[in-house]
């Protein structure tokens, strides 16, 4: 008796979409192959421990899964995937920690950085030296760094996100970034490098 393999079929981006919109199952398993790791990473970086990071992304592909059908132009899909799972991210961290965590009274820095929102790395910074020094920030750090920095919202939208003032976002994100620095430096990355 002879086996036959199926052939993996290879989707076009909207083709892809369309059929995941109509509940295809083969389809929603190519999207999910083809978004698992990348929806993954933008869960670790919001996620306290991996566990968390794959509980918030099961959730959120489910979540994603269940608002395909309102995507009219399939070519946005990728940020679109991106935002559904930030922002679910976001719910989840709301409704497992308290907003205290966003006021930890952690001692302000002796470094006196100027207020500007960016912070420039250098280019030989390996990117998960920095990522994994931004998930050792306490959480309300993390989040609000990742969010600006990382995903590039503005702090009215984090505020929107997290229910919180505009100026607590500055603040937090002020305080988060002082504190990275100083993880960074003592990794051995110098301030001169951070500059």
């Amino acid at each position: 008796m002879a086996l036959f393999k199926s052939k993996k079929h290879h989707w076009e981006l909207t083709e892809l979409v369309e059929a995941c919109q109509k509940q295809d199952s083969r389809a929603q398993v190519a999207f999910y192959d083809r978004y698992k790791s990348k929806l993954l990473g933008v869960c670790l970086r919001y996620a306290r421990t991996v566990a968390e990071a794959e509980d918030i992304f099961q959730e959120g592909i489910l979540k994603i899964f269940t608002k395909i059908k309102d995507i009219q132009n399939p070519q946005t899909i990728d940020s679109w995937v991106k935002t559904i799972m930030i922002r679910h991210a976001i719910d989840y961290y709301n409704q497992v920690t308290r907003k205290e965590t966003l006021s930890s009274n952690l001692e302000d820095s002796k470094m006196d950085w100027e207020s500007g929102d960016h912070l420039t790395l250098p280019g030989k910074l390996d990117v998960n030296v920095l990522l994994e020094t931004i998930n050792e920030l306490p959480d309300g750090y993390r989040i609000v760094i990742n969010l600006h920095f990382v995903d590039g919202y503005k702090h009215s939208e984090i505020a929107d996100l997290l229910g919180i003032k505009e100026a607590s976002s500055r603040s937090q994100l002020s305080k988060g970034r002082n504190l990275l620095i100083k993880k960074l430096e003592q990794k051995g990355i110098t301030q001169h490098e951070l500059l």
